[in-house]
């Protein structure tokens, strides 16, 4: 359940009532001494109004029971609102986990991310404009990779992206674990410092869900000369059951 340590909480339940039940032992015995005590000078010697003696008696004997039954019911009562607060909470989570995956499902995806790439290209072609492309992705054998159920970290990684990108920018998820983000007239230079902002908004991520990201830089045209080439590269970091998705881009040159 997240961060909640089932076992811790079942142990600290069964030592609060540990106590509790220690506690009513210890508060009966008590008041049954005292009651014995009491006997004689109540029942056998009684001093001055015997009946106010017995009520008195009667009276403690009532309240210790009743004590008790509270220290009982009191346990009770706990334990019911730590079920129902366990209860609240895991079905907060599967909300969460809901959530993420269907802000995962929503992103745009390969499709989408050829058909930008591919106007972006030939837009910095014809207008002589830079272009720059950030392939953020998890290091291998990361936990959300192998673990297809936890989207949890992967949409966090891919909010925490979104939110250092300017209006002009995209995000599109192009495998697990894989995003990449298209930035129209932006050098390498520039695109270097975006690409060291996203590292530091990824820290939150990493020390939440115990992964790291890798954030590779491309640039038309100081680092590649075609469309054909950032295809390649693109391709090249690609899983290989979804590299037969990625069309040709070589119509842009």
């Amino acid at each position: 359940m997240g961060t909640l340590n089932r076992q811790e909480l079942d142990q600290l339940e069964r030592r609060e009532l540990q106590i509790t039940v220690l506690a009513a032992v210890f508060v009966l015995v008590l008041a049954t001494g005292l009651a014995v005590f009491m006997y004689p000078l109540v029942f056998l010697h009684p001093v001055g109004d015997k009946w106010g003696l017995r009520v008195a008696f009667f009276g403690f004997c009532l309240l210790t029971v009743l004590f008790d039954v509270y220290l009982l019911e009191r346990q009770k009562t706990v334990r019911e609102l730590k079920q129902r607060l366990l209860a609240e909470l895991e079905r907060n989570v599967t909300l969460q986990q809901q959530a993420s995956v269907d802000h995962l499902q929503t992103m745009p995806d390969q499709n989408y991310f050829w058909d930008r790439l591919t106007m972006e290209f030939r837009r910095a072609m014809s207008m002589e404009k830079t272009l720059s492309l950030l392939i953020v992705q998890t290091k291998p054998g990361s936990s959300l990779v192998k673990n297809k159920e936890n989207s949890e970290g992967l949409s966090d990684a891919a909010k925490a992206t979104s939110r250092r990108l300017r209006p002009s920018d995209s995000i599109y998820r192009l495998a697990t674990g894989m995003f990449a983000v298209v930035l129209p007239e932006t050098d390498s230079l520039n695109a270097k410092r975006i690409a060291m902002r996203l590292q530091e908004e990824l820290q939150n991520v990493r020390a939440k869900h115990g992964t790291a990201f890798d954030i590779t830089v491309h640039n038309y045209p100081e680092q590649v000369k075609s469309a054909r080439e950032l295809e390649d590269i693109v391709k090249s970091l690609l899983p290989a059951q979804d590299a037969w998705a990625t069309p040709a881009l070589a119509d842009a040159k």
